[in-house]
């Protein structure tokens, strides 16, 4: 009897494992981006953003923070994400639509940080853009073992 016949929704140790490891190592890579967002002061660039966004397209739902709402929310979103770590262990087939969205907005999220920083010409880094490339390289990982994934 298979590991498929037992457990339909389950599939094998090792890819489940590597499937396990690659989303741990993007929640820390996320909460690392979290600390250094904070440290380099993201509010202060995001917020004015904002305002100005909203100054122009009004119809646009878009928030501004304060830091502590702002920290406890990142914050929450990491051990959310770090307590479905058992889940990617085990390998449960239900983790892969969620795996592709941590993912993608994941790679969104670090290679905005770094176009920011080239399109202000360099003159100021983007807050977060000193943790983006480890954002990038983790996403990739996980967005191409669930994809890897997929094809087995």
């Amino acid at each position: 009897m298979t590991s498929d016949e037992t457990n339909p929704g389950a599939i094998d140790k090792s890819s489940a494992s590597n499937f396990g490891r690659d989303w741990v190592a993007l929640c820390l890579a996320f909460a690392l981006h979290v600390t250094d967002e904070a440290l380099t002061e993201f509010l202060s660039v995001y917020n004015p953003t904002v305002r100005a966004i909203r100054q122009r397209l009004p119809f646009l739902p878009l928030p501004t923070f304060t830091f502590k709402v702002w920290l406890i929310g990142l914050a929450s979103a990491v051990m959310l994400l770090l307590g479905l770590s058992p889940f990617a262990f085990r390998g449960a087939r239900r983790m892969a639509p969620l795996a592709y969205v941590f993912g993608i907005i994941m790679l969104a999220n670090g290679l905005q940080h770094i176009a920011g920083s080239i399109y202000m010409y360099m003159k100021r880094l983007m807050p977060g853009v000193y943790s983006s490339p480890l954002l990038l390289i983790c996403s990739s990982y996980l967005l191409l073992n669930v994809r890897h994934r997929k094809q087995l």
